[in-house]
């Protein structure tokens, strides 16, 4: 059967995961105690599976809350998790994330992930099964299969879900909403969000010189899901973002953080509809590159969103990154920062428009001069230290128990936005889908020029078959049931 003809059913997905994961039977300390069941210490247990860069400050900000307690590290790399080991002594450090969870679930409240994006999924939802609250680092998912999986595992298991996009939980989207609600700008009807990112390698061919795996570095656990590949010293720590084995590209990155907004004040879903160009490579003087296992180093998307509840007709979303920037609008002066150095988010309305930069940060109306001018009701409830409160807001959602405390970036909504930046990669990658020219000579990009018709509930592309292959991955032998 043709993978991406199947309908979503957690026995497909579960057949994806390690072997490992699916004889976890062992049911949490919150279960067994009822809804808002705590520790005996009133702490929250917390494993951390991915203990350096990101990982490393997502640990130390649940710790900082006082109210979780990191009983658990694991690393594939012991250089990575050095500097987690030293600040949490006590917490007892694996390399595989499945013997950590296999030995340690009846020990474990709640698991944070934050490995590269191709193994976020088969973590998260092996701790979903285990009944485990999760945190994950954006972007949720790898594979637009896999978003809606976890939305729908974190429904069925009913845990506490946050996606570490943690712009959701500042001020400024807030403030955006409630300027939209009010109708301040009117109806919108266009989005831009752009980025400078990749800041990162992209766009170039895959090394060909091999290097010795280090010695502190589990290079099989590293690929994880991924295919089979030598060890290139070039992926590690952050590189791997530009290859789409293991990483989603600027939208992975950035979109999270740029999108969140547009989702929550638009209410946006699926998208209907997208279509994309990309910026391409000289290769030598003469020569333009593509190279299809490396995202591409700029591009601009248009995603097409139907009406919702809060407007009046679709919602054009157009993606820039590679620095590439919509036009400055006239409203703003010429001094005046468009975004912030190199990222933003404008909204167009019928009557007006609005921006703000990273995270949500610093929302104006336009003219600037409107932002203090103009009062509405508060109607959206702040999170506490905003940014670095999304920690401790999932840390006090957890500990209450499933459905009592809300957060900010729940599955529920950080699934579809997922599978919005997805689709968008989609497109991304299929205006580079070759085929085989009928003369016999060169080849044909179906895929360029092509808006691409998204259909969400059989979640495929309607008309170009070839990149429906995207939507969800193979996992590499070991990493799945027989």
């Amino acid at each position: 059967m043709n993978q991406n003809s199947e309908s979503p059913s957690r026995r497909k997905f579960i057949k994806q995961s390690a072997a490992a994961a699916a004889s976890f039977m062992i049911v949490p300390r919150f279960v067994l105690g009822g809804k808002g069941y705590t520790a005996p210490s009133d702490q929250l247990v917390v494993a951390g599976i991915g203990a350096g860069g990101k990982g490393e400050s997502d640990i130390a900000a649940f710790a900082k809350t006082g109210k979780a307690r990191i009983g658990y590290l694991c690393d594939v790399d012991d250089r990575r998790a050095a500097k987690s080991i030293k600040s949490f002594p006590q917490a007892k450090y694996y390399k595989d994330w499945r013997e950590l969870l296999d030995k340690e679930a009846k020990n474990i409240d709640a698991v944070s992930v934050s490995t590269p994006d191709h193994n976020h999924a088969i973590i998260t939802l092996a701790a979903m099964e285990l009944g485990k609250h999760v945190y994950v680092q954006k972007p949720l998912t790898h594979d637009i299969y896999e978003a809606r999986m976890l939305t729908e595992a974190a429904k069925r298991y009913k845990v506490v879900t946050q996606m570490g996009n943690q712009g959701a939980s500042n001020d400024g989207v807030r403030q955006l909403q409630e300027w939209y609600d009010a109708k301040i700008i009117g109806d919108v009807h266009t989005v831009y969000c752009w980025t400078d990112r990749p800041v990162w390698p992209q766009g170039i061919a895959w090394p060909t010189t091999t290097a010795s795996v280090p010695a502190e570095l589990d290079w099989d656990l590293w690929l994880g899901t991924a295919p089979q590949r030598p060890y290139v010293d070039h992926l590690i720590p952050f590189n791997w973002r530009g290859w789409w084995e293991y990483g989603t590209g600027a939208l992975g990155d950035m979109g999270c953080h740029l999108m969140e907004a547009p989702f929550k004040v638009l209410g946006l879903t699926y998208p209907k509809a997208v279509q994309a160009s990309v910026g391409s490579v000289y290769v030598d003087e003469f020569k333009r590159g593509y190279f299809p296992e490396s995202c591409p180093p700029s591009s601009h998307v248009v995603l097409t969103f139907p009406k919702t509840d809060k407007t009046k007709g679709d919602i054009k979303v157009h993606w820039m990154d590679g620095g590439i920037q919509p036009e400055r609008p006239a409203e703003l002066g010429p001094d005046e920062m468009f975004g912030d150095n190199g990222n933003g988010i404008l909204f167009i309305g019928k009557k007006g428009k609005m921006m703000a930069s990273t995270y949500s940060l610093d929302p104006r109306l336009l003219p600037t001069s409107r932002t203090q001018e103009v009062k509405v009701k508060q109607r959206y409830e702040r999170v506490p230290d905003q940014a670095n409160g999304h920690y401790g807001q999932w840390v006090e959602a957890c500990l209450a128990g499933y459905g009592n405390k809300q957060v900010s970036s729940p599955f529920e909504q950080a699934g579809p936005l997922t599978e919005a930046l997805l689709i968008a990669n989609l497109a991304i990658r299929g205006y580079d889908v070759q085929r085989p020219k009928s003369s016999g000579s060169g080849v044909d990009y179906p895929g360029r020029g092509v808006e691409l018709l998204w259909d969400p509930k059989q979640m495929k592309v309607t008309n170009l078959d070839d990149v429906n292959r995207f939507v969800k991955r193979d996992y590499r032998t070991g990493w799945k049931q027989s």
